[in-house]
C-alpha cells in the first residue's frame, strides 16, 4: 500500500509542477487552487508512504516520478523540445527509480 501511495504522490507532484505553468505566477485563481491542492495532496501522500518506507528511497522515487512525468508532460502538453539527450536522461532517471525500488 505504501508504494501505491508513493506513486500517487508522484503523480500529484507532476500535477502541481505542470499546474505552476498555468497559474501565471499565481495570478489565475483556478489553476492556482488546483496547483496548491496538488502540492498539499502530494506531500500528504508522501508523508503517509514514509511511515512504512525508508525516507531516502521514498523521496528519491517521489522526485524521480515527478521529474520524469513533468518532463514528459512538458513535451506533450506544453510543446517543449525533445532530443536524444533528453530521452536518454529520462531513461537514466527511470533506472535510478527502479534501482531504488529494487534496493528496498
Amino acid at each position: 500500500m505504501s508504494w501505491l501511495l508513493l506513486v500517487l504522490a508522484g503523480l500529484f507532484e507532476i500535477g502541481w509542477a505542470i499546474g505552476l505553468k498555468y497559474t501565471e505566477g499565481f495570478t489565475r485563481l483556478w489553476p492556482s487552487v488546483f496547483t496548491v491542492a496538488s502540492m498539499a495532496i502530494s506531500v500528504l501522500l508522501l508523508g503517509l508512504a514514509v511511515k512504512q518506507l525508508p525516507i531516502g528511497t521514498a523521496y528519491g522515487v517521489w522526485v524521480g516520478i515527478g521529474a520524469m512525468g513533468t518532463a514528459i508532460a512538458g513535451i506533450f502538453l506544453l510543446g517543449e523540445g525533445v532530443s536524444l539527450l533528453k530521452i536518454a536522461s529520462l531513461l537514466l532517471i527511470l533506472l535510478g527509480v527502479l534501482g531504488l525500488k529494487l534496493a528496498h
